[in-house]
């Protein structure tokens, strides 16, 4: 029976809940008590430059998770800062490599070489959030202003609202604190590399202070020809009635980039020319150098600009309220080489410079106020927060007009009239000359967004054995889109009422750990990226009118169950969490044989997830885990061949490990150890990139107390591997080995 192998594994894991319970090296002898109250009472943590540097977080800094996160009945990841200086992350795509179970999809749309990352097989880039508001932009993020990422795994619908089918990414900035501290850190290392950051925070009354993070950064892009990057941002911020029962803060952030996008390696056959021997496409088999762009015509060129007031006040020593405000910016402009598979003559030894190209900007004023503290009713303790959130976003977007030049002249395949733009396969010369001419077509396409929300979670602690965490919201949530006077000019209008909640049961059989059981659901309405990026619940028709009753679709659905095991060890100072998981999409957006959409379609994905984070001894810290992962396309209209194929972008098994050790007490070495298996481009499972192992390497020493040198070492073997692919045309190749030294500085 279908059933069977669930029951089997429920039964493991149950075991093995109830051995771990026993075992005197996770029970600490004493029967679970009350969490101790804390001053915010579980609201947003303040980091302030801890003197025990651990990988270990004990809670959110999100006022919406109402417990720590032992007793957090949903898996829940944290980076620190500590694992981000230490692995040398400069982005965020760097520092997610760290967690198991995050993929990474290609550019599509409006997002050529921008965050994508997929949690649990279900596309993330409308689920990013920065201080637990919504950044909607297009754009490659840095973290120089990042105090720790946070990502919630599973439906969360209940915490973001929109989307979140497989989970959201949280940043946390960096905020003024008492006291004052400067840092700051010059690296020089191989392909170029330059990054200069600075960090600064002056207490300038009793209780107020001013902090101002810098970054500029240059590279060249290890194992690739032409591909660089530049970026500069700057950061300041400052905060009043510090150490008070009302304060204020107020942020900026800017981040400006001029890049070289990299179009990565065409796959060697399309699916009407492939050999019958060949299964499976892979990228082609050319140097890992090849780049088949134009440095005289490519270019991407982006920009972000967040602005944020927060005014908070604590009601009682158990009640705080908390209003914030918050303007974004953000701009993309592209040009970049596309090397287009489909024409059919990748086989023949040419490549076709197709150009895919974009000028937009997308721009959102949000205003949230939440409530939340401690109170009891009778014997029964609570941990609660509600909030209401305002948001309005809208964007536009144009084109270029590129006149090509003829240059070579394709070989003629499948489909493929002669004169595209081509160049060689096995050799191309990004220096070719180039004569064409861009041309800006000034005929926009605007979409504009407006959601009003309302939500509450709370934390119920029934007896010190048992607690419930239950959590609702609600978004009205209405979307407009008008397409270029080129398209017709057409505007599509969908109006909804998004109803997401989330329940979960934790057992504590001891104090530092926990069993628990977790439903969700979460909502993906047509138009959520106003354009950008790759939108499978668009408010428009598809390419060649398919689907023209997009703007009739309800939100696609999505509902999570999960059961879990999370352990503080070792005197509390190992993370130690298991868990399985499903999440299930009952009315996917499919096209019918009549090209008409429906919401019928029907995908799952289940899954295994171990985790570690903290320290095995005082020298030796450790940070990592393992995903597997069992994904599903069940209904997909009149695409049926595709039923029973795996996700794209989703594969069966990832593992990653970063582990420091102090050798003595002034010199530390560490590695990164990384594996993804074999994960697919498209729904047909035609196009793949295979599995790969990459090693990372550091290690630093401490001059004195205030000066150390670090040494990092990326991909220390050199292993030429993929890690985008791309449904169809190329796949995204990773760099190759680089290396650098930061010296670090701290007063």
């Amino acid at each position: 029976m279908k059933s069977r192998p669930d029951e089997l594994k429920l039964g493991k894991f149950t075991t093995l809940c109830s051995v771990l319970a026993a075992s005197p090296a996770f029970a600490d002898g004493t029967p679970p008590a009350a969490p101790a109250s804390t001053e915010g009472h579980l609201a947003p943590i303040e980091i302030q430059g801890k003197t025990e540097h651990s990988y270990k977080a004990d809670f959110s800094a999100s006022a919406k998770f109402t417990a720590p996160l032992v007793d957090t009945p949903k898996s829940v990841t944290v980076i620190p800062q500590e694992l981000i200086q230490s692995s040398g992350a400069a982005t965020l795509t760097e520092a997610l490599r760290t967690v198991p179970g995050i993929t990474f999809g290609a550019g599509e749309g409006g997002n050529p070489l921008g965050d994508r990352p997929f949690i649990r097989g279900y596309d993330t880039q409308g689920s990013m959030f920065v201080d637990g508001m919504r950044d909607t932009g297009a754009t490659t993020r840095e973290i120089f202003n990042t105090e720790r990422v946070e990502i919630t795994k599973g439906s969360d619908g209940a915490y973001g609202g929109r989307g979140g089918a497989g989970g959201s990414i949280n940043l946390i900035t960096k905020a003024p604190h008492l006291g004052t501290t400067a840092a700051a850190s010059a690296g020089l290392g191989t392909d170029r590399y330059r990054r200069f950051t600075a960090d600064g925070n002056w207490q300038f009354a009793d209780h107020a202070a001013f902090r101002l993070n810098l970054m500029s950064h240059n590279n060249d892009v290890a194992g690739r020809d032409a591909v660089n990057n530049e970026r500069w941002g700057v950061a300041p911020s400052i905060a009043f009635g510090l150490g008070t029962p009302t304060r204020v803060t107020a942020s900026y952030y800017h981040l400006q980039t001029d890049d070289m996008p990299d179009g990565g390696i065409p796959y060697f056959y399309t699916t009407s020319n492939k050999p019958a021997n060949v299964g499976t496409i892979y990228p082609a088999p050319v140097d890992r150098h090849n780049f088949y762009g134009l440095i005289d015509r490519d270019f991407r060129k982006t920009t972000s600009d967040i602005s944020t007031i927060k005014i908070e006040h604590d009601i009682t020593p158990n009640l705080t309220v908390r209003n914030t405000t918050r303007y974004t910016e953000s701009t993309q402009d592209y040009i970049w080489t596309q090397p287009d598979d489909s024409q059919g003559n990748v086989v023949n030894g040419k490549v076709w410079r197709r150009n895919n190209n974009r000028d937009s900007s997308i721009n959102s004023l949000a205003n949230l106020t939440e409530l939340f503290g401690e109170f009891r009713t009778g014997p029964f303790k609570h941990s609660f927060t509600t909030g209401i959130e305002l948001t309005r976003e809208w964007g536009k977007r144009d084109s270029y007009t590129v006149a090509t030049d003829k240059g070579t002249i394709c070989q003629k395949g499948i489909g493929a009239p002669s004169g595209y733009n081509c160049t060689s396969l096995w050799s191309p010369n990004p220096n070719d000359p180039w004569a064409g001419s861009i041309t800006r077509n000034n005929d926009y396409a605007h979409a504009r967004t407006t959601t009003k929300s309302i939500y509450g979670f709370d934390t119920i602690e029934l007896t010190p054995r048992w607690q419930v965490n239950a959590g609702v919201r609600v978004d009205d949530y209405s979307t407009r889109f008008t397409d270029t006077a080129a398209n017709g000019g057409k505007t599509y209008t969908r109006d909804d009422t998004l109803f997401n909640w989330q329940a979960g049961l934790v057992f504590k059989p001891a104090q530092n750990g926990s069993i628990y059981a977790s439903y969700a659901t979460s909502s993906t309405p047509a138009g959520m990226l106003l354009g950008e990026g790759s939108e499978t619940q668009s408010l428009t028709p598809g390419r060649g009118g398919v689907g023209p009753n997009a703007d009739q679709m309800a939100p696609e659905k999505n509902r999570s169950i999960e059961l879990g095991t999370k352990w503080n060890v070792l005197n509390d100072k190992l993370s130690l969490t298991a868990a399985l998981f499903q999440i299930d999409t009952t009315n996917a957006r499919v096209t019918l044989p009549n090209n008409q959409y429906a919401m019928v379609g029907n995908k799952r994905v289940q899954g295994l997830e171990l985790g570690l984070a903290g320290q095995i001894t005082k020298q030796w810290q450790v940070f990592g885990g393992y995903t597997y992962m069992k994904s599903e396309l069940r209904d997909n209209g009149k695409d049926a061949a595709n039923n029973g194929n795996r996700f794209p972008n989703t594969p069966k098994h990832s593992l990653t490990m970063w582990s420091n050790y102090d050798v003595t007490p002034k010199f530390t070495v560490g590695g990164g150890a990384f594996y993804m298996s074999e994960v697919f481009g498209d729904p047909a499972n035609l196009r793949a990139v295979p599995s790969y192992w990459r090693f990372d390497a550091m290690a630093q020493y401490r001059i004195n107390k205030k000066l150390d040198l670090q040494l990092n070492v990326n991909n220390l073997f050199n292993r030429t591997y993929f890690d985008q692919a791309y449904p169809a045309h190329y796949a995204s190749i990773a760099p190759g080995r680089s290396a650098f030294v930061t010296l670090n500085a701290r007063y």
